[in-house]
C-alpha cells in the first residue's frame, strides 16, 4: 500500500504533523493526486543531481497536466483540485531550481516514515505505550527536526545572497569601464547603493536565522533536559525493577529514537554555525553577530556533550547462563554476560566508540575498607560498539566475561561487618569519542552485584538484590547500604513478593495469599520490616524461595492456572473445606518443610461427623519422580480394609479430571517391562493408611474390596512393594505411608 494511504489512516494530530511538512511549502493537494508517483521517484538522488531533480520536475509538471486534462474531460473543473494553478506555482516556485523542491521531498519522504514508524509503537514487550508526556516530548523532537530542516533552507538561502553580492562587488568594475567617466560614477554610485542594499538584506537575514537557531537551541535544551534528566533515570528506574521481578515495560526504542534525532539535530546546528561563521571570514563581513555565533556554538557544544555522555546504558545487566531468572549474582570463574547500548544511534558513530569494563571503578570501599573483597575479569573484554541485531542499534554484547578474586576479606580485626552476600560491587563500562574535534569521555554502570562462591548463598544473595534495588533509588548506588540497610513497608514486601511468584509462575499473589504470608512475616502489620528478620537463618524468605524453587520446577502451570491455593493457615483450610461435599480438596504449600513442599487436604462427612484431613506433604525429591497431578489421581486412602481415591472435586467444585486430566501422565499400567513375562504390571500410587481420626469410606465413592485377601498376604504384597526400587521412602507422619500398590491380587515374583 502506498505511503500517503497510510498516513490518511492516522489520528488527526499525527495528520496535522504531515501538514506542516508541507505547509507554505508544497501543495498537499499535489502530494495526495500525485502520490504513487512521488514516492517511485528517487528525490535522494535528485536532490544532489541537477539534471535528474530537471527530470523529475518536469515528470511532474506533465502529470499535472494529465490530471488537469482528466479533470476537463470528466467536465469536473469546478469540484476537482486546481491542477492548472498548482503548476503555475510549482513553475514558479522551483523552475529555477529544480533541486531544491527534490531536496524538500526527499526530506518530507522521510519524515512521513518516521510519523508512521511513531504511530505504529503498540502495547508489546519491543514498543511501549505512547503515554500523553511521550507523545508530547515526540511531538517536540519531531518540531525541533522540522526546524532544522527549514534552518538548512535558510542558511543557504543566505549562502546565495552572499554569493549574488560577492559576485557584483567583483565584477561591476570591469563592465562599466567601457563607458565614460560620468557615466562609471554614475554606475557606481548605483552599484554602492545596490550593494549596500543586498548588504541590509543580508543582516536581516542573518538576524532571522540567528533567531531562528536560538529559538530551536532553546527547545532543544529543554528536549534534552528531559532525556538526561526524567526520562532516562525513569527508565533505568524501571529496568531495576525489572531486574528484580516486576513486569515493567524496559524497551529502549523510542529513548533510542529521542536520543539520536536530538543529537542528529544538534550536530547540524553547529555544522550551519560553522557555515555562518565561515561566510562572515570568506566574504569580509565581520559584524556583531560573530560573538552571537560562536557564543551559540559554545552552547550548543555543551548540550551534545551532556548528551553524548547519558547516550550509554547497559542493556541487559549482568546475569549467569545458568541463572537467567536471578540477574547480579556472580559467581568467580563461572561465565556470565551483559550488553551495552549507545542510545545515539548515528551512522557515523559506528567504529567509533571502544567500550572497556571495568569492575569496581573509582569505589571507595576498594581504596578505605580492608575487608572489601577486591575483584577483576580473567581477561581484558573490551568491545567496539557495532550495529547490533535486526533492530541495527549500536550496541555491544559481553557473552564471556568471568571474575578472579585479586584479594580476600582478611580475618581477626578486620573482620567484615556484612556477609558476603551483603557486599555490593558494580561494573562499570567506560569508552572515549572522538568527534569533530571533540573528545567526549562515555561511562555508564551496572546495577549493583552480588558475588558468591557457593550455590548455597544463592537465595541470601537474591534477597539482597531485591532489598537494595528496592530502596535505592538513582545514581550513584550505595555500595554500603547493607551497613545500615533501611527498612520495608509491608506495601513493598508484598509488592517484592508478588514479582517472584509472577516471574517464576506467570501469577502473582492474591489478597488472601498476601495476607497468610504479612502474618507470618511481620510483627506489626503497620510496622516495618527489618533487613535482619527477613534474610537471616531461618527466615521467611528461605522458605517462600524454596516454594519459588518448587513452582519454577515442578509446578509452574498448575500455578498459573489457578490450581494451587497455595498460601492458606489450617485454620481456613478447614473453614473452606467443611463447607463443602466429602471429596473436595484443596492444595496447599506446607509451612514446615523450609525447602518447600505442597500438600492437599480434602474433607469427608460420615456417621455424623466432618474431618478434613492433610497429607503428608510432597517434597522436591518425591516431585521429581511423580508429578503432583499423577500423585492426585493415584491417591489411595486405605481405613478399615477399604481402599479409595478420597479426592474428587478440587476446590470449589472442579471434578478432579477435568482440572488435573491434561497433566496425567502415568494413566495405567507401566509398559516399561513388557517384555519381562515373568513380571506384573504395576503403577506408582500412594496409599495412606488409617488416617486419624480414621473416617468411614466416603459415601460416594464405591471402595476398593480387598477383604478376600488374607491378612499374611496382604502384609505380604505391601513388604513386596516395598522391596521396589521406585518405591519412594518417606518419613511417615501420623499413619499415612507411601507404597507402590500392585495392580494385580497375584504376587510379584
Amino acid at each position: 500500500m502506498a505511503q500517503w494511504q497510510e498516513l490518511l489512516k492516522l489520528d488527526s494530530a499525527l495528520q496535522k504533523r504531515v501538514m506542516r511538512l508541507y505547509e507554505g511549502k508544497f501543495p498537499t493537494e499535489v502530494r495526495h493526486s500525485l502520490s504513487h508517483w512521488i514516492e517511485s521517484q528517487d528525490w535522494d538522488s535528485a536532490a544532489v543531481d541537477e539534471e535528474a531533480a530537471r527530470g523529475c520536475f518536469q515528470g511532474l509538471l506533465e502529470h499535472l497536466m494529465d490530471q488537469w486534462k482528466r479533470s476537463v474531460q470528466e467536465n469536473n473543473i469546478l469540484q476537482g483540485p486546481n491542477f492548472s494553478g498548482m503548476r503555475d506555482c510549482l513553475e514558479k516556485n522551483f523552475q529555477d531550481q529544480p533541486m531544491n523542491l527534490a531536496a524538500l521531498l526527499s526530506e518530507s519522504l522521510k519524515e512521513e516514515k518516521m510519523i508512521l514508524a511513531s504511530a505504529a509503537a503498540a502495547p508489546t514487550c519491543s514498543s511501549p505505550v505512547m503515554t500523553p508526556p511521550w507523545t508530547a516530548l515526540d511531538n517536540q523532537v519531531m518540531e525541533i527536526k522540522l526546524q532544522m530542516s527549514d534552518l538548512k533552507k535558510e542558511v543557504k538561502i543566505l549562502e546565495g545572497l552572499n554569493e549574488e553580492l560577492d559576485f557584483i562587488q567583483r565584477t561591476w568594475q570591469s563592465k562599466v569601464e567601457q563607458n565614460g567617466r560620468l557615466a562609471q560614477t554614475q554606475a557606481q554610485t548605483q552599484v554602492e547603493q545596490e550593494c549596500l542594499k543586498r548588504a541590509l538584506v543580508i543582516a536581516e537575514k542573518k538576524q532571522v536565522v540567528l533567531q531562528q537557531l536560538l529559538n530551536m537551541l532553546n527547545q532543544a535544551s529543554h528536549v534534552q533536559m528531559s532525556l538526561t534528566g526524567v526520562e532516562l533515570p525513569e527508565w533505568k528506574r524501571r529496568q531495576q525493577l525489572a531486574s528484580i521481578g516486576s513486569p515493567e515495560n524496559t524497551s529502549l526504542e523510542l529513548l533510542q529514537k529521542w536520543f539520536t534525532a536530538v543529537t542528529e539535530v544538534l550536530l547540524g546546528v553547529r555544522e550551519q554555525l560553522q557555515k555562518m561563521l565561515e561566510m562572515n571570514h570568506k566574504y569580509s563581513r565581520p559584524d556583531s553577530m560573530a560573538d552571537s555565533i560562536t557564543q551559540m556554538d559554545q552552547f550548543t557544544l555543551s548540550l551534545i556533550r551532556n548528551l553524548l555522555t547519558s547516550a550509554l546504558v547497559v542493556e541487559k545487566q549482568p546475569v549467569m547462563q545458568n541463572l537467567p531468572h536471578r540477574p547480579l549474582i556472580l559467581k568467580t570463574g563461572v561465565r556470565f554476560k551483559v550488553t551495552v547500548r549507545f542510545l545515539a544511534n548515528l551512522l557515523a558513530f559506528k567504529d567509533l566508540l571502544k567500550v572497556k569494563p571495568v569492575f569496581d571503578k573509582d569505589v571507595k570501599e576498594e581504596q578505605t575498607v580492608s575487608w572489601f573483597r577486591l575483584f577483576d575479569f580473567t581477561v581484558d573484554h573490551s568491545k567496539v560498539l557495532d550495529v547490533d541485531g535486526p533492530d541495527g542499534a549500536l550496541r555491544a554484547a559481553f557473552e564471556h566475561m568471568s571474575l578472579k578474586e585479586k584479594k580476600s576479606r582478611t580475618k581477626g580485626s578486620c573482620e567484615s561487618p556484612l556477609t558476603v552476600t551483603e557486599e555490593l560491587h558494580i561494573i562499570r563500562f567506560v569508552a572515549v569519542l572522538h568527534y569533530a574535534g571533540e573528545k567526549f569521555n562515555i561511562e555508564a554502570s551496572s546495577l549493583p552485584v552480588v558475588i558468591v562462591s557457593s550455590s548455597n548463598q544463592v537465595p541470601s544473595a537474591w534477597a539482597a538484590i531485591m532489598w537494595s534495588n528496592m530502596v535505592s533509588t538513582g545514581e550513584p548506588m550505595n555500595l554500603s547500604l547493607f551497613l545500615d540497610p533501611p527498612a520495608l513497608t509491608w506495601q513493598q514486601v508484598a509488592q517484592l513478593l508478588n514479582w517472584q511468584f509472577l516471574s517464576v509462575g506467570r501469577r502473582g499473589l492474591d489478597q488472601d495469599q498476601l495476607s497468610v504470608l504479612q502474618d507470618k512475616i511481620m510483627d506489626n502489620p503497620e510496622g516495618l520490616l527489618c533487613w535482619s528478620k527477613f534474610s537471616k537463618d531461618e527466615s521467611v524468605w528461605m522458605w517462600i524461595d524454596g516454594i519459588l524453587d518448587l513452582i519454577k520446577k515442578y509446578l509452574s502451570e498448575l500455578w498459573q492456572n489457578g490450581y494451587i491455593m497455595g498460601f492458606v493457615s489450617k485454620r481456613r483450610t478447614s473453614s473452606l473445606l467443611l463447607k463443602k461435599p466429602t471429596g473436595t480438596f484443596l492444595i496447599r504449600f506446607s509451612e514446615s518443610i523450609r525447602d518447600g513442599a505442597i500438600t492437599f487436604s480434602w474433607v469427608d462427612h460420615s456417621s455424623g461427623e466432618s474431618h478434613v484431613h492433610a497429607v503428608q506433604p510432597y517434597t522436591k525429591k518425591e516431585l521429581s519422580v511423580l508429578s503432583l497431578p499423577d500423585a492426585i489421581n493415584h491417591y489411595t486412602l486405605t481405613t478399615q480394609g477399604r481402599s479409595s481415591n478420597p479426592l474428587l472435586y478440587l476446590y470449589p467444585d472442579i471434578p478432579k479430571d477435568s482440572a488435573f486430566g491434561n497433566y496425567y501422565q502415568v494413566s495405567g499400567p507401566s509398559t516399561t517391562n513388557n517384555n519381562i513375562k515373568e513380571y506384573v504390571q504395576r503403577i506408582l500410587a500412594v496409599v495412606s493408611i488409617n488416617p486419624t481420626p480414621p473416617p468411614s469410606p466416603p459415601r460416594d465413592v464405591p471402595p476398593m474390596d480387598i477383604e478376600s485377601l488374607e491378612p499374611s498376604d496382604w502384609l505380604e504384597d505391601i513388604l513386596s512393594c516395598l522391596m521396589e526400587p521406585e518405591f519412594l521412602q518417606l518419613a511417615p507422619q501420623e499413619d499415612f505411608q507411601h507404597v507402590d500398590f500392585p495392580l494385580s491380587d497375584s504376587m510379584d515374583h
